[in-house]
């Protein structure tokens, strides 16, 4: 029977050779899934990047879009306050006054103010009969027209009010009435414009959404591959340690015959090493010559007469071993 077919060892290599043949499969399935991983990660992070440039140019749009809308609602608030002058011209020229003064716009305000500083002065001018007390109270008066005048200019300058004349309310209306119609037109343009600015917007969020989904897939692509590679991992972990196991074991079996082997050669060797050779085996065959006084070696010696204590401790002394003829 050959060694091959008798070796203990045989059933563990054939165990670890299949063991190591599943963990060279693994270790490239881990890889594919790392490969994977890594794929997966790259196309997510480009479909961010294009997600980016995206949001950045809707935030661009919609800024712009803000722009106008905000463009539109000035427009809207000076049509209002010129409707408004209007109404109040509209109710002025019906004879009605409005019942708290809070309630008159600017630009009325001030245009019954240049009114009454204007008759004031036309009288100071024109009237002879005014007495000095008289006069005094209208000049009065007229200074506190003057700074009230002062104060209401700035204000209507700043809502870039038009000017209206009191004298001549239908043109004045009708004035107002234009420049309301051409507020109210500069907002709609510009509500158009923001719409049409919304048409290029909305491909852009179709865009982004669809990037964002993707973005979302091409994650948890990444997240499964990584997750299957964990865990194919772990196994060979698992198996690895088995694999070591059983090298040690094969391992520690080869050492323990290799020391047997060692071992039963030194004691062959040992056997056939002749009493020159051996300081042990010489040490016991001269206690055995002090103890039976003759010594046989090879089968070829021959018995001799007791010795006595004397010749003993004599041989003793010269410690000197060899073949024997004859009596002492």
């Amino acid at each position: 029977m050959s060694e091959e077919s008798t070796n203990p060892d045989d059933d563990l290599r054939s165990r670890l050779h299949a063991m190591e043949t599943k963990l060279r499969r693994m270790r490239d399935n881990r890889n594919s899934h790392n490969e994977n991983a890594r794929r997966a990660a790259d196309s997510r992070n480009a479909v961010q990047e294009q997600a980016q440039a995206i949001r950045k140019s809707i935030d661009e749009f919609k800024l712009q879009q803000k722009e106008i809308r905000d463009k539109a609602l000035i427009h809207k608030a000076k049509r209002d306050e010129i409707q408004g002058h209007i109404r109040e011209l509209i109710s002025k020229k019906r004879g009605r006054r409005d019942e708290e003064r809070g309630s008159k716009s600017i630009v009325i305000e001030l245009s019954e103010t240049e009114g009454q500083i204007e008759r004031i002065e036309r009288r100071l001018e024109t009237d002879g009969r005014l007495k000095l007390e008289d006069e005094n109270k209208l000049l009065k008066e007229l200074k506190k027209l003057i700074g009230k005048r002062n104060e209401l200019l700035p204000a209507v300058k700043e809502h870039q009010a038009i000017t209206i004349d009191l004298g001549d309310m239908d043109e004045s209306i009708t004035r107002l009435k234009a420049e309301a119609d051409s507020e109210h037109q500069s907002m709609l343009d510009c509500h158009k414009q923001a719409d049409e600015l919304w048409e290029e917007i909305k491909p852009l969020f179709e865009e982004r959404d669809f990037l964002r989904a993707e973005g979302d897939r091409l994650h948890n692509a990444f997240l499964e591959a990584r997750k299957s590679a964990d865990e194919v991992h772990s196994e060979m972990k698992v198996l690895l340690d088995q694999v070591n196991e059983i090298r040690d074991s094969i391992k520690a079996a080869r050492e323990e015959r290799e020391k047997t082997i060692k071992d039963h050669n030194q004691s062959v060797r040992d056997a056939f090493r002749s009493p020159s050779e051996s300081e042990e085996l010489a040490g016991s065959l001269e206690e055995m010559l002090l103890q039976s006084g003759s010594l046989t070696l090879g089968g070829t010696g021959m018995e001799k007469e007791p010795v006595s204590s004397e010749d003993k401790l004599r041989k003793a002394k010269k410690r000197k071993l060899g073949t024997t003829r004859g009596k002492v």
